[in-house]
């Protein structure tokens, strides 16, 4: 009898999924709607699992500034991973090769040399993808650097110009050239910002170009609203990246960051995740 009920509705799930939607539109075509549903049951003594393995993400166009290291490379692999074809921008390019190698070859992870404080760069990077790819659905305006030291009554304001014109233009700059893009595809724009952009920290130019990343992503949502293009911040606290000279003690990982990204880009179009804020757990006592 148990068999027998497992059976049917196997049979009812199988002729129903033809007709599910894909959650995503890709750009490349709108793949087909009908995709492989693998159904597996499960012993009812214990109970039915029924799984539909839809690669939602397949053909989707992910691009990820800052992704020669650190978050930005984390995002690119476990988005590989999900099926999705990425587009990897940093400066060095014989990083991001070796990485488009490990993740299969341009066809899968396309490498491009940008330095994101350069308009040039910047929309020959938008133009590279869409010439490989066709679009871009995704965007995660990532790069970013961080120096310390000396606060505002002796910092080094070359520091500062460096911290600027990566985190803040950099950052304008990447919205700037994709957002065409991104309302095409009614895609989704995500920006690396910080917890040090939610409350003051004493003398600290980089807390303060933070801010300005979350800000540019309040006021860019506003601008797209009625677009159909959807806005996420990510601003978590410390994770150990290469922007650190040293491993810090209490820090999260550079995948905890990347699931967290993965998990938004992946909602329904219903659902507008538009901040992540994230920190460690306190060590216990």
């Amino acid at each position: 009898m148990i068999q027998q009920q497992a059976s049917e509705l196997s049979v009812r799930l199988l002729i129903s999924s033809s007709a599910l939607p894909s959650q995503h539109q890709s750009c490349s075509a709108v793949v087909e709607t009908k995709k492989d549903y693998a159904i597996r049951t499960v012993s009812l003594e214990t109970r039915v699992i029924t799984t539909m393995q839809e690669s939602s993400n397949e053909n989707r166009v992910f691009l990820i500034t800052g992704a020669s290291s650190g978050i930005g490379e984390e995002v690119a692999r476990q988005a590989v991973q999900r099926g999705f074809r990425v587009v990897l921008a940093a400066r060095r390019m014989d990083r991001l090769q070796e990485l488009s190698k490990e993740l299969g070859g341009e066809d899968h992870a396309l490498p491009v040399q940008c330095n994101v404080g350069s308009w040039t760069d910047q929309q020959e990077m938008v133009g590279l993808a869409i010439e490989k790819f066709g679009c871009i659905d995704i965007i995660l305006a990532n790069a970013g650097i961080y120096i310390s030291g000396g606060g505002f009554t002796t910092g080094n304001p070359e520091d500062w110009e460096k911290m600027i014109r990566t985190n803040v233009y950099g950052a304008g700059l990447t919205i700037r050239a994709g957002i065409g893009p991104l309302k095409r595809t009614k895609g989704h724009l995500m920006l690396l910002s910080s917890a040090a952009s939610r409350r003051p920290i004493p003398g600290s130019m980089y807390g303060a170009t933070k801010w300005a990343v979350t800000a540019m992503g309040h006021n860019v949502r506003e601008e797209l609203r009625g677009t159909g293009v959807r806005v996420t911040i990510v601003e978590p606290g410390v994770v150990n990246t290469p922007i650190f000279d040293t491993p810090r003690d209490n820090a999260m990982l550079p995948e905890d960051v990347a699931e967290a990204v993965i998990f938004a880009v992946s909602q329904p179009r219903r659902v507008d995740l538009f901040e992540i804020l994230m920190y460690p757990t306190p060590p216990e006592e």
